[in-house]
């Protein structure tokens, strides 16, 4: 079935997100994406004893968000002040991304970030002596910013990957192993 150039452009027209639909903040044209989302990597280290957190987020989402939390510009590519810039994405994610392992709450210790292409990775680690059977996120990422915003979380425990994803409003996953 060949569909005929005007509906396909009407179809693609329709997946956009409209500047009527109600958004936190309206991005500006040009740095619009059609696609809100995060994606956080979570790997339970059996050999470490730990738990390693990577967590992605597009530069220009995450720059706002920061911009508009802390009153001041954030330039995430080249920062002026990166021991600054450190705190406020370790403060940013820790308070949005809490895991429970075995219903215990983790304490996130901040490693770093870096930018990959369009996106900032952000990595945490956190001690995990023992193989968790039951793996509790809440994560609220970007919530300030879009009302669209999905969250995708990647959970690999004795080397099994589970995947789950939270739209917006909802905050709670829970996975087990």
């Amino acid at each position: 079935m060949v569909i005929p150039l005007y509906k396909w452009l009407l179809l693609c027209t329709n997946l956009l997100p409209s500047a009527s639909e109600p958004t936190h903040a309206s991005p500006t044209p040009a740095v619009v994406h059609p696609l809100y989302v995060s994606v956080t990597e979570v790997n339970h280290n059996a050999t470490d004893k730990n738990l390693e957190i990577g967590c992605k987020i597009f530069t220009d989402d995450f720059e706002k968000t920061l911009t508009a939390l802390y009153k001041k510009n954030v330039d995430l590519i080249n920062p002026k002040d990166k021991a600054e810039t450190d705190k406020q994405i370790a403060e940013y994610v820790r308070k949005r991304f809490v895991v429970k392992l075995d219903g215990k709450e983790v304490s996130l210790e901040f490693v770093g970030f870096e930018r990959d292409n369009d996106v900032i990775w952000s990595y945490f680690q956190a001690p995990a002596p023992l193989v968790p059977k039951k793996v509790e996120i809440t994560n609220s990422i970007l919530y300030e910013l879009y009302d669209k915003q999905l969250n995708l979380m990647h959970v690999t425990v004795g080397g099994v990957r589970k995947s789950t994803r939270l739209n917006y409003p909802d905050k709670e996953a829970r996975l087990e192993f």
